[in-house]
């Protein structure tokens, strides 16, 4: 029942090439899994997929965007395995932002300059964290509206239901998931803290393997049930910041 691993680089060395990924948080604010990409990042493997709300926008971009907040000096995001070629696709809501002014091209642009051959498919927000969730759920697609008139409803399947038209989204099937929470006991029962339920905890369970960084970690029953956001059956793996 302990889930505990020894450090980073141990909870991910068995990434495979082509995996796909989902990467938990909401940038800085929303709680990134920065040692478990710092780790990722020296694994060997290829051709990955990353999921995620904006998780290669960079370290510039991230300071930019908090302003008031101090990013952590600890934080990394993806951004890194876009640098050293890791990534084959992207499924994401946000790639890049166009209102900040950055000293050097955001991370996917700069990929793309320099000849990466990267895929990206752009998904809404709520529309990306309800296929993560119909993952988790075991529901393998749903209808939404969200999208149509766009170019997202290309190739896609229009129903119309009660009168009203509806696009088919299918459930992200992922094979792990990198995920950050505030505390965890040795079972892997989660509490989050702040914005960094945002994502985490919509991703947890979603894949076959959850893998869950955390700044603390306590012997079970020290957690308040009351609090605990994810329980334990959803993670699969807990390792210390």
């Amino acid at each position: 029942m302990n889930k505990t691993f020894k450090s980073p680089a141990e909870a991910v060395a068995d990434v495979p090439d082509g995996a796909v990924v989902l990467v938990g948080g909401f940038g800085c604010v929303g709680g990134m899994p920065s040692a478990l990409l710092r780790a990722l990042a020296q694994v060997p493997a290829q051709n990955l997929t990353l999921v995620g709300n904006g998780p290669v926008l960079g370290l510039e971009a991230q300071k930019t965007a908090a302003r008031a907040m101090r990013v952590p000096d600890s934080y990394a995001d993806a951004s890194l395995l876009l640098k050293n070629g890791q990534v084959r696709k992207l499924i994401v809501s946000v790639p890049a932002m166009a209102i900040f002014q950055l000293k050097e091209p955001f991370p996917i642009i700069k990929a793309l300059q320099e000849g990466q051959d990267i895929e990206i498919e752009l998904v809404p927000q709520g529309t990306l964290a309800e296929r993560i969730r119909a993952a988790r759920a075991g529901i393998p697609a749903f209808y939404t509206p969200t999208g149509l008139g766009t170019f997202l409803e290309t190739k896609k399947e229009v129903r119309r239901i009660d009168g009203r038209p509806y696009l088919l989204e299918y459930a992200i099937k992922a094979d792990f998931a990198l995920i950050w929470a505030y505390k965890a006991d040795s079972y892997g029962n989660l509490v989050y803290k702040g914005t960094s339920r945002t994502f985490n905890a919509t991703m947890a369970g979603a894949a076959k393997i959850t893998i869950a960084e955390v700044a603390e970690i306590v012997e079970p029953g020290k957690l308040d049930p009351e609090a605990i956001v994810t329980p334990a059956l959803y993670v699969d793996r807990i390792v210390k910041r």
